[in-house]
């Protein structure tokens, strides 16, 4: 298994990916952006006969960090792309000290 590194930008590109790949990929980026403050991003499938799309779709429907999707706007590229919302990476704060 190779693994690569790419920065975590607010999109991400799937034509140069396996279909095989698309969720695990996908369940790696989207923790990667929201551990980079990110909340919104868009992922680009492409038109064609919307297997991919669909692919992506369903995966989104079952992950916990995404709160919404929908179509990118057409500058986003219309419903070649998803455009989506992801749950904030909540930070866990240590307890203040009590004064003494």
């Amino acid at each position: 298994m190779v693994v690569l590194h790419f920065p975590i930008e607010d999109h991400i590109d799937l034509h140069t990916f396996d279909p095989r790949e698309i969720e695990p990929l996908l369940e790696d980026y989207l923790e990667e952006c929201r551990r980079a403050g990110l909340t919104e991003v868009r992922i680009i499938h492409g038109k064609g006969r919307g297997i991919l799309k669909h692919r992506v779709r369903v995966f989104l429907e079952r992950s916990p960090v995404v709160v919404s999707h929908a179509d990118a706007d057409w500058s986003g590229g219309g419903w070649g792309a998803t455009r989506v919302v992801l749950k904030p990476m909540t930070q866990e704060r240590e307890p203040c000290p009590k004064p003494s």
